[in-house]
């Protein structure tokens, strides 16, 4: 088939009519590729399935499935394809009322080569430009400035998470149009209480409110990035010196007064540590959350700048790069190979190698991970052995382990947990299948059984059902249960003599007429003369 050609079926149940438009049509001309035809709308919705055309031209009468409920099902489940209906003079009326169906043309029998010529260069042009503006420069360029500041606001958070390489810096300020010329940055967290907010006020309304005036107040002075993130505010400020804290600090502290005043928010800003480097800004902004988590001690409405509460405490933001290893680490273990889990695993147990740390800090450390696993495992039905001993015994026999026995030991447990659940997700695809397979055996006979109703039974969706189970049997649902049902048949008529309409109703078809059709696209012959004749080899 040409890929520069449009392809279209061709529906009717009329074999001289798809003749005579497959011989009158110059579709190559046209630039279309006639892909197949049916003689019926069930038949036709196989095809549609299997090829996606762009087009279909369908008779409006036929057996099995008419041309309105064909074209009802197409624009439902393949929205893009364009229809053409042709009908008789009797049900012009009646398929023109069905403008739901924006089908593209109504053509009236008998079909005229030369009106029909016209229409399909007609629709040559429209389905040129459809693609012509989705591959459109400047269409794409539009859609990428309206999604700018979604992507602006996604390089923040990743910026604050330390997902962001020194290496990717500079692409993803050019791609994303920014800048950031300042010396120094901290980052600011502005918290509004949702617990204490003005009467007939919403929640999630406030805290827009404070944003938007953040935004006035605070961000064009201090040139800073303003974003959402896990239901604060932040901002990343940009100063040009390190002393400038003191008065970012004062104006922010100002900030929270006039929020209480004039909208009744409730606001605290924590605010980060100084950096000179917007790489180190996950510090800053792990020191500005602990900084807000203060409010409890010296009260809200008001700017805690971290440095300036406790100057002799620890930074805390070894704790938050432990929760950021440790998640990688499980990152990698779901999705990652095992390369990819051994990597992380030796990462983890860097950090907390007791030469960087105190011996204190390195047990809580230990403690942590052994938790971590430990409900990580539990959420992912794991069989953990290792935590079917006393914790406390397993706790204290990693610490008595040198690093390269500790290493060992991480290591085989997260691979273990990475084996285990590929072995899972691989055996649950085969289930999955077989359920389905021992289904169809079981109801073959039920004329209501689709791929609907199939996955509904199985509680999961037609697009994920459909590609696992053609990966794992390399045929569709529907051709299986066809060729179940065909199998099942074929027995039944050499093996009984039961009438043809019984064994249809018997395999799941309330008509014989269709039974019949199918059976002989199986087999190539009818049922009767599929008995006859192996009636006959059996003598």
């Amino acid at each position: 088939m040409d890929m520069d050609k449009y392809t279209i079926l061709l529906v009717d149940d009329e074999e001289e009519v798809i003749q005579a438009m497959m011989k009158k049509i110059h579709w190559d001309k046209l630039g279309f590729s006639v892909i197949g035809h049916a003689c019926n709308g069930v038949k036709a919705f196989e095809m549609v399935e299997e090829y996606q055309p762009d087009v279909i031209m369908t008779d409006i009468r036929m057996p099995y499935m008419d041309g309105m409920e064909l074209s009802n099902r197409i624009k439902s489940e393949y929205p893009a394809t364009k229809i053409l209906l042709f009908t008789g003079f009797d049900e012009f009326e009646y398929a023109k009322e069905a403008v739901h169906l924006e089908v593209e043309e109504y053509i009236l029998k008998p079909i005229n080569s030369a009106e029909l010529t016209e229409i399909f260069t007609k629709l040559k042009i429209k389905l040129d430009q459809e693609i012509s503006e989705k591959r459109s420069v400047e269409i794409l360029q539009k859609y990428y400035m309206e999604s700018l500041p979604l992507l602006q606001a996604d390089f923040y958070s990743a910026l604050i998470e330390g997902r962001v390489h020194e290496d990717e810096i500079c692409k993803y300020l050019s791609d994303y149009q920014l800048s950031f010329p300042g010396l120094f940055y901290s980052c600011l967290v502005i918290h509004t209480s949702s617990c204490q907010i003005p009467e007939n006020m919403n929640s999630m309304l406030l805290a827009t409110s404070v944003q938007k005036q953040a935004k006035e107040r605070l961000a064009d002075k201090w040139r800073a990035k303003c974003f959402s993130y896990l239901g604060n505010t932040i901002l990343i400020a940009q100063l040009k010196s390190e002393y400038e804290i003191s008065e970012l600090t004062d104006e922010c502290d100002r900030f929270c007064k006039y929020a209480r005043r004039m909208i009744g928010a409730v606001v605290t800003i924590g605010i980060g540590q100084v950096c000179k480097d917007i790489l180190e800004l996950p510090e800053s902004y792990g020191s500005a959350r602990e900084a807000v988590s203060y409010r409890v001690i010296y009260g809200t409405s008001r700017a805690i700048n971290m440095k300036e509460a406790v100057p002799k405490k620890e930074p805390a933001e070894n704790i938050q790069e432990s929760d950021t290893e440790l998640a990688e680490l499980f990152k990698m273990i779901r999705f990652g190979s095992e390369e990819d889990v051994q990597k992380a695993a030796a990462r983890y147990l860097d950090r907390i190698n007791y030469s960087k740390n105190s011996l204190q800090q390195y047990h809580i450390d230990i403690m942590e991970l052994i938790s971590a696993l430990y409900r990580f495992a539990i959420k992912q039905n794991i069989t953990a052995d290792d935590f079917s001993e006393d914790i406390r015994v397993l706790y204290s026999r990693l610490l008595d382990m040198e690093q390269d026995a500790m290493q060992k030991w991480l290591t085989d447990r997260c691979l273990f947990y990475h084996r285990t659940m590929i072995s899972e997700r691989n055996s649950s695809t085969k289930s999955f299948v077989f359920k389905a397979k021992e289904y169809v055996h079981n109801h073959y006979a039920d004329g209501e059984l689709s791929l609907d109703r199939i996955c509904e039974v199985l509680g999961v969706s037609n697009s994920y059902f459909s590609t696992v189970f053609k990966k794992e049997t390399g045929s569709s649902f529907i051709h299986y249960l066809t060729d179940y049902r065909m199998d099942q048949a074929s027995g039944l008529l050499t093996q009984t003599d039961e009438k043809s309409y019984m064994i249809a109703k018997k395999v799941g078809y309330t008509d014989p007429n269709y039974f019949s059709y199918v059976f002989k696209r199986q087999f190539g012959v009818s049922p009767s003369k599929y008995r006859t004749e192996h009636a006959e080899s059996d003598k």
